[in-house]
């Protein structure tokens, strides 16, 4: 009997990624086709399909084949864990400094005042953009979007934390730092609309409206306000390592707007009718975020709402759009 010779399979581990015809980067490996019900649906039916249904394959923002977007960091966890272990070292070691040298105690009473009124509160408006982060890596339609979500909420956590542990040591000076913060967050006029906007958002089921409204329109204008703006006005007060603290939370919000502008910029690429449906959801989320960073202009201080208007109108530009600048 004659023996058949079958040729050997050429496939090999990876070969989802042979198309470019080259060895996969880690970022590659790690991130490509990651989501397995993505264009063949759940293995076992169940209510929560009709969910995705609506809210992630149903969004007005398609393109073609999610895969092509690709992180500009090319973030994976062994990365993420590389960079944020030096920025981690960087402000524990500020913190340690606020301990060892009495700093709190040399800040003026009526400084220290101003920081209750902004540090205690704005804990909650940041666990909000934690818990948006984390469902737009839920409902994803890509592994890729979703690691991205997913190191951004991790983010979040780490400024919420960082906040937290600031106010613990001014606690030491005064017991009762922070004490009214939930109050001030729930009742205090200057909060009350991005309160309303943040409980808009987490009840905004579109995977893509919110994207956009958290990472193109309602953080970029709290970050600008918070991260760059009120350390600022804390220098003026004589309190330099805030402004140090917040400069190491803003690179993450940096990457942030980063990842959101790639992401954008290809679904545009890929269909230039998105322009259209992220515009439409831009123009109402920007308004929202800009009465929401006016009104906390009383506890932040004045003359911000020219330079925030100004960052998103720039960060809208980068995707051709002049919706900051309503």
């Amino acid at each position: 009997m004659t023996a058949v010779n079958k040729r050997p399979s050429r496939l090999k581990t990876y070969s989802h990624l042979s198309r470019e015809r080259r060895m996969p980067s880690e970022y590659e490996l790690v991130t490509t086709n990651l989501l397995y019900y993505v264009g063949r649906g759940f293995e076992v039916p169940t209510p929560i399909q009709d969910w995705y249904t609506k809210h992630q394959t149903g969004s007005p923002l398609t393109l073609g084949d999610w895969e092509r977007f690709v992180d500009p960091r090319e973030t994976t966890y062994a990365k993420y864990i590389d960079l944020l272990q030096g920025r981690e070292a960087y402000v524990d070691g500020i913190l340690q400094s606020i301990e060892d040298g009495g700093y709190d105690r040399g800040l003026a009473p009526e400084w220290r005042a101003k920081l209750d009124a902004v540090l205690g509160p704005l804990r909650f408006p940041l666990h909000g953009f934690q818990m948006i982060a984390a469902y737009v890596g839920q409902m994803a339609p890509s592994g890729r979007i979703t690691v991205a979500a997913a190191f951004q909420a991790a983010d979040e956590l780490r400024r919420i934390q960082r906040v937290a542990y600031r106010m613990a040591q001014l606690r030491l000076v005064d017991a009762d730092f922070g004490a009214a913060s939930r109050q001030a967050w729930q009742e205090r006029p200057a909060w009350q609309p991005l309160r309303e906007t943040i409980e808009r958002c987490l009840t905004t089921y579109d995977w893509g409206e919110a994207l956009v409204a958290l990472n193109l329109c309602i953080k970029p204008a709290v970050d600008e306000l918070f991260m760059v703006h009120w350390p600022r006005v804390a220098k003026r007060h004589d309190d330099f390592l805030l402004g140090q603290i917040f400069a190491s939370l803003d690179e993450d919000c940096k990457w942030h707007r980063d990842w959101t502008m790639a992401l954008l910029e290809t679904a545009i690429r890929d269909d230039e009718r998105n322009r259209a449906v992220i515009e439409g959801w831009a123009r109402k989320w920007a308004a929202l975020a800009l009465r929401s960073t006016a009104a906390l202009e009383e506890i932040a201080g004045d003359g911000t709402a020219h330079s925030i208007s100004a960052s998103l109108a720039q960060l809208f530009g980068r995707i051709g759009m002049e919706v900051g600048q309503t």
